[in-house]
């Protein structure tokens, strides 16, 4: 039998000194001294595969014993985007936190869960470092979780993919599940089915609210990636199966000095709806108290929005709630109707005013890997992975999931993820679609 012994060192970036020896009673001691620049990234490789070949070993030495399973969730704690991985990490914590309580993992004797907080920093290489240190430092860990960012997501999931080890996102990116993969899962719709769904959406909650269809349409929108992908499809051929006329097209570069000019154009028109396209807060405030200043504000031309920061609760620190008011926001996930324990709890954990989608997501994701080391009776990474791709439920960790059905596609897809609709109503952020999460009725008021 060989032995197998990993040692690693790793200092990124500038300086850095990479080193792995591998051991074997074959072949004695045989070190490698890799140049700080030029061949890291070959010695990472070497340590990430080297904690792939152990994982199985650690992780399913002795099952009925195990004392604890470890699962980490990777996500941005540092940088421009901590606040969205500090409320993923909250949602895991939560989960965590019930799981050990109701008797860990029965399958495994009452393995208790142990999270790891992995920050995958604030640029795509910082992720990348992040996941390879963690793999190196942690050969039996079983799942992981993450990351918020859907370029930290895809550079993430290249490490874990090679490590076979079963990893869940809430990330938007088409690309992250066409790649072959077979050890990620994505729980969200992705970017292009959430601009599919979008506008049949919108003019059902239109049709169904004042008994009309709209039938103009306005966009200002930046010119960012995410806003034209969004509505590359609507300007395609959307806008004219749902009948509607594009009569306000605005597009303009971030950030955004003055929204005078884009407003007014709205005012001038007067759609019966807008699309309103913003990616960062700062440009978001000024468009829409432009609106409120302009009394077109409160649903005068009802507005929609996409993007999870629209729906966070710091956007209340930034401006009232009278602006806000109406505002619909698209979105991948939210609690909402049969979430209401969940939600009190997890408000009254963390002094949050509310669950946000990073935070439901998450919660469900722990979940879901218990059921799979349930069903699997195992820690193996492989063998969670498997019990995953074989899941298909209404039951259990799908109550935290909208569309309420836990099953992966071929391409680690989950199988009916609807999209959310939410809108500001009174300074909270309300689910009014699909019917089966909305807790409110959607607000469309009747053009005058």
């Amino acid at each position: 039998m060989v032995n197998l012994r990993l040692e690693a060192v790793i200092h990124v970036p500038s300086g850095a000194y990479i080193g792995a020896t591998l051991k074997t009673k074959e072949d004695g001691m045989e070190k490698l001294k890799m140049a700080p620049e030029k061949r890291w990234k070959r010695a990472a490789t070497i340590l990430t595969l080297g904690a792939a070949m152990l994982a199985p070993v650690s992780a399913g030495m002795a099952q009925g014993h195990l004392k604890e399973v470890k699962l980490a969730v990777v996500v941005p704690l540092s940088g421009p985007w901590a606040r969205n991985g500090e409320l993923h990490l909250k949602g895991a914590q939560a989960a965590v936190e019930d799981i050990n309580a109701a008797g860990g993992i029965k399958a495994l004797g009452g393995a208790k869960i142990r999270l790891l907080a992995i920050d995958a920093g604030d640029t795509v290489e910082k992720a990348k470092n992040a996941a390879q240190r963690m793999l190196a430092d942690n050969p039996d860990l079983v799942g992981g979780t993450g990351s918020f960012v859907s370029s930290f997501t895809l550079a993430i999931t290249e490490m874990t993919e090679r490590a076979e080890l079963p990893f869940l996102t809430l990330s938007y990116s088409d690309q992250i599940n066409e790649r072959g993969f077979k050890y990620v899962f994505q729980t969200s719709p992705t970017a292009n089915q959430q601009a599919a769904a979008t506008l049949p959406i919108v003019m059902k909650l239109a049709r169904e609210s004042t008994g009309e269809a709209p039938r103009t349409v306005g966009i200002v929108m930046d010119n960012t990636a995410s806003p034209l992908s969004f509505t590359k499809e609507m300007r395609e051929s959307g806008f004219k199966k749902a009948n509607l006329k594009l009569v306000v097209d605005e597009v303009f570069t971030p950030p955004l000095a003055d929204a005078t000019s884009l407003v007014q154009r709205l005012r001038s028109t007067r759609p019966d709806f807008a699309f309103m396209l913003s990616t960062n807060v700062p440009d978001t405030k000024l468009l829409l108290e432009k609106m409120k200043e302009m009394r077109l504000g409160k649903g005068a031309i009802p507005v929609v929005t996409n993007g999870g920061h629209m729906g966070a609760p710091e956007l209340l620190k930034v401006m009232d709630k009278e602006t806000l008011e109406g505002v619909m926001v698209v979105i991948a996930n939210w609690g909402g109707k049969g979430h209401e324990d969940l939600s009190a709890s997890f408000t009254k954990r963390f002094n949050e005013p509310w669950m946000t989608q990073d935070s439901i997501s998450t919660y469900g994701d722990m979940w879901v890997f218990k059921e799979a080391m349930e069903q699997a009776g195992s820690a193996d990474r492989r063998k969670v992975a498997e019990a995953i791709r074989s899941l298909d439920t209404t039951e259990g960790p799908a109550r935290f999931y909208a569309g309420g059905r836990l099953k992966f596609d071929e391409k680690g897809r989950r199988v009916g993820a609807e999209t959310v609709v939410l809108q500001w109503i009174g300074g909270v952020p309300l689910p009014v679609y699909p019917p089966s999460l909305a807790v409110h009725e959607p607000v469309w008021p009747r053009k005058k």
